[in-house]
């Protein structure tokens, strides 16, 4: 049993904390990166996470002026799930100050791989257009002009992979992959008149516009299929977004099993499983080939 449970929140963040006599769980929410998803609350276990809307918060004096999450203080064991689905960074788990997350440790759930790559090389000096393209300013350009040569930072931790600034690169020098694979669909006929909540809400400029007829369209070239549209859409089934796949690192669990089922379907959750025992069955194949040994 905790020695004490605490829980803060305002319009800019959340503190959830269990204190032990050893151990301190500390779990945060950055608001100012929520977007108001539903990645958390569906692959959260314990179902301890709930999408909030500023008029729910009835106890803060300025809440949250969009759409965002809460955490249930009496539901959440502090696994981390929720620190490593959400592709924004929004999440931070911690173990007595120090960044931990259990389920990584414990292999019942996958690293989510944030893969950006970038060829400095091939960045010419004084170029700074994936630094200007990123919506979520991630990126960081700096030259050294005297041994010509740039340095390209980018905030791997916090990008959700919508691949802007690999496609405005003139220069070939950026290499991504979405986190989430999937579709979008906008049936328009269905928005209201005046209506755009859901262009508003979208964390990535241009995947969702109004045109010129006033209706909602979308491009789906660089959406992350977070779901934060769907969630502010006032009308059920305007909007659909189906995710088919995760980019993650290996992992056997059925615990993410589950997860996977809550974000995808289940069609799609089987097929990985498929993908899963074929990768298996090759991997033992090739050890009988190589005497024991596997070829990384």
């Amino acid at each position: 049993m905790p020695v004490k449970l605490v829980k803060i929140e305002d319009a800019s963040s959340l503190l959830l904390e269990r204190i032990m006599y050893t151990k301190r769980y500390t779990l945060s929410l950055d608001r100012g990166r929520c977007v108001g998803c539903k990645l958390c609350e569906a692959a959260c276990p314990k179902e301890a996470i709930k999408i909030v809307k500023p008029s729910d918060f009835k106890d803060i004096e300025e809440p949250p002026k969009r759409i965002t999450v809460t955490v249930l203080e009496d539901k959440c064991n502090f696994c981390g799930i929720c620190s490593e689905i959400c592709i924004f960074g929004a999440f931070k788990q911690n173990i007595n100050g120090e960044e931990h997350i259990p389920v990584l440790e414990s292999e019942s759930f996958p690293k989510i791989i944030h893969e950006v790559e970038v060829e400095e090389s091939k960045c010419p000096v004084g170029c700074k257009i994936c630094e200007e393209a990123c919506p979520l300013n991630l990126i960081e350009v700096s030259f050294d002009e005297a041994n010509s040569k740039v340095k390209v930072d980018v905030d791997k931790e916090h990008c959700p992979g919508c691949r802007i600034c690999e496609f405005k690169c003139p220069y070939n020098a950026i290499h991504t992959r979405k986190i989430i694979s999937g579709t979008i669909r906008v049936d328009n006929a269905l928005c209201p008149e005046g209506c755009r909540e859901c262009v508003d809400a979208c964390p990535i400029p241009g995947v969702l516009f109004i045109s010129n007829d006033g209706k909602v369209n979308v491009n789906d070239l660089f959406c992350v299929y977070c779901g934060a549209c769907a969630n502010v859409c006032p009308v059920e089934g305007a909007i659909e977004i189906k995710r088919v796949s995760f980019h993650h690192a290996p992992v056997k669990s059925g615990a993410w099993n589950k997860a996977l089922e809550r974000l995808t379907s289940t069609l799609n959750m089987a097929k990985e499983l498929r993908s899963k025992s074929a990768q298996r069955t090759y991997d033992s194949v090739r050890r009988l080939q190589l005497g024991g040994r596997v070829k990384k």
